[in-house]
């Protein structure tokens, strides 16, 4: 299996607001960048849609190591994610989870890859994290600069 390093992150400027994902994909000496930006959205489906996206655009199945500052998504996928589908959708206090949708299509293509998760403090002057940081902060900006466009318009 081929062996891919990620890193992702996700930013919303404000929460819920204009918000963006930025993805850095290793293999050997291959590079790709993913980045992609949402009206109206919020920190945490930043933090999965990186995770997500970059895992879908693998075309086989690989070895993934991905790297990430988000808690949330790394306490998801290790230690919240079975017992929530054990518990149709529910958390340990009853309540429905938050970002379900996003925890399926992450859940789908966590199926597909045996998947490593690593957990980095953010603004660390980690490389690759913070060129996700980067990616993800112009995707929302350009968000909302559409957004005030459009108010400015009418």
């Amino acid at each position: 299996m081929k062996k891919v390093l990620m890193y992702t992150d996700g930013s919303c400027l404000k929460n819920p607001g204009p918000g963006g994902f930025g993805v850095v994909l290793k293999y050997n000496e291959h590079s790709k960048e993913l980045c992609a930006g949402f009206p109206r959205t919020t920190n945490n489906a930043m933090e999965l849609l990186g995770v997500i996206n970059g895992l879908a655009c693998l075309k086989e199945p690989c070895d993934v190591e991905v790297t990430t500052d988000s808690k949330y998504v790394k306490d998801g996928i290790e230690s919240w994610l079975q017992a929530w589908k054990k518990n149709n959708w529910k958390t340990k206090e009853n309540k429905q989870v938050k970002n379900r949708e996003l925890w399926e299509m992450l859940d789908e293509q966590l199926c597909r890859h045996n998947v490593t998760m690593h957990w980095i403090k953010g603004h660390s002057g980690h490389t690759e994290n913070e060129r996700c940081d980067t990616m993800a902060r112009e995707c929302a900006a350009r968000q909302q600069s559409a957004e005030e466009l459009e108010r400015v318009r009418y």
